[in-house]
């Protein structure tokens, strides 16, 4: 499920950077397969970081992952290298994603499943080598 739209990166972006940047066969219209590509992208990778704490597709976008959704769509398309604050928006997005799947951020208004907030911790270690028993008559 896409969690943006066009209309959401000329919002935040203005209609004549997408044009820019989602031209590619220069007739003076974003192109929608190149739209649609990034946004496809971004919510893929949102879905990476969102199927860990929340349970896929969302019933509802809420905004919060639209604002992501369109950074990154954003950053993928700058083909040619993004400037610093499209970069900066983008890492932004990723680094609030990361502590969403670690349970640090909770996303409130999602309808239906909400994060499972136990904390669970395993690990497991070798047997123990050098035990007392093991080390007798060394010194």
């Amino acid at each position: 499920m896409p969690y943006a739209t066009l209309t959401d990166l000329i919002e935040r972006a203005g209609e004549s950077e997408i044009v820019q940047i989602a031209d590619r066969d220069d007739d003076g219209t974003a192109d929608p397969d190149v739209i649609a590509a990034a946004i496809e992208d971004a919510s893929t990778e949102i879905d990476g970081y969102l199927g860990v704490k929340y349970t896929l597709p969302l019933p509802s976008t809420p905004r919060l992952v639209t604002t992501w959704a369109v950074s990154i769509a954003r950053y993928h398309l700058h083909r040619d290298g993004a400037p610093e604050h499209i970069v900066t928006d983008y890492d932004n997005a990723i680094k609030a994603l990361d502590r969403v799947s670690r349970g640090l951020i909770v996303i409130p208004d999602i309808d239906g499943d909400q994060p499972d907030t136990t904390e669970r911790h395993m690990s497991s270690s070798p047997a123990q080598v050098f035990t007392p028993c093991a080390l007798r008559g060394w010194r």
